[in-house]
């Protein structure tokens, strides 16, 4: 089970209460400060999501992409996820970009 909630970034503590497997952090929040203010164990996989306009706009792509995955990729159980999904206008190419980022990315 994945907890996640748009601008819930208040009741973390209470998602994390009230169980299941997967904290989800949508792109407003922080996610490595969000491990520490709300006291999640080193465990316990985290959900991540990167803004939908850095995919229509593909030179900030990149950088956001391995911003988020610097953060999060000593944490077991990591889940990449789009924020809001994909928008129609967003390039197609840039979509596939983003998986190959994400498949490729080194710590």
């Amino acid at each position: 089970m994945i907890h996640f909630g748009t601008g819930a970034a208040g009741f973390f503590k209470e998602l994390h209460a009230a169980g299941g497997d997967v904290m989800g952090v949508d792109w407003r929040v922080n996610i490595d400060q969000a491990w520490v203010d709300y006291q999640l164990p080193l465990g316990h996989p985290g959900q991540t999501s990167i803004r939908w306009r850095c995919l229509r706009l593909f030179n900030e792509l990149k950088t956001k992409v391995h911003e988020l995955l610097k953060r999060t990729g000593t944490r077991p159980g990591h889940i990449f996820n789009l924020g809001h999904g994909i928008l129609p206008e967003t390039p197609v190419e840039n979509v596939k970009a983003l998986v190959e980022m994400v498949r490729e990315f080194k710590l």
